[in-house]
């Protein structure tokens, strides 16, 4: 049935479990149950709108699949300023198989047109999922300066 024919509040219906379903996908379904678990009736609301509508309605649309969606998500939440949720989407990115080279090149670009505090704060962000997840190496300590 097309948007145009669909019967008015049935708009909505199947929304939830689709969106659970890819969002369990892309954040893990440890994450994804612990925030709905520890939701009370006040953020319930919240936990339903991102399920239904973010996961659901936007992730669950044939236009772009999973790993552009990704993509895009690191440049607009690094244009935001979102570092908090900039380390949930470079994870989500990596299981949707974006690389780290494209990681980079993603911040990067984002980097040039939403200034270096926001990149920097992208940067600082992203580098701590990928090192925990083993994407990229632990950084040694820092090397004493040179003697004169």
């Amino acid at each position: 049935m097309s948007a145009d024919t669909t019967p008015k509040g049935t708009e909505t219906a199947g929304l939830f479990d689709k969106g659970l379903a890819i969002r369990r996908d892309v954040l893990g379904a440890e994450y994804v149950d612990g925030s709905l678990a520890r939701a009370d009736d006040f953020m319930g609301a919240f936990q339903n709108i991102t399920t239904e509508m973010c996961w659901g309605y936007a992730w669950g649309r044939p236009g772009l699949d999973r790993r552009t969606r990704s993509m895009l998500n690191l440049a607009i939440l690094t244009a935001l300023g979102r570092p908090a949720e900039l380390k949930l989407h470079t994870k989500g990115a990596l299981a949707n198989g974006v690389t780290v080279e494209e990681i980079k090149e993603i911040l990067l670009h984002a980097t040039v047109y939403c200034g270096i505090p926001a990149g920097l704060d992208a940067f600082k962000a992203s580098h701590e999922v990928l090192v925990k997840e083993g994407a990229v190496p632990q950084p040694g300590p820092a090397a004493p300066p040179a003697a004169p």
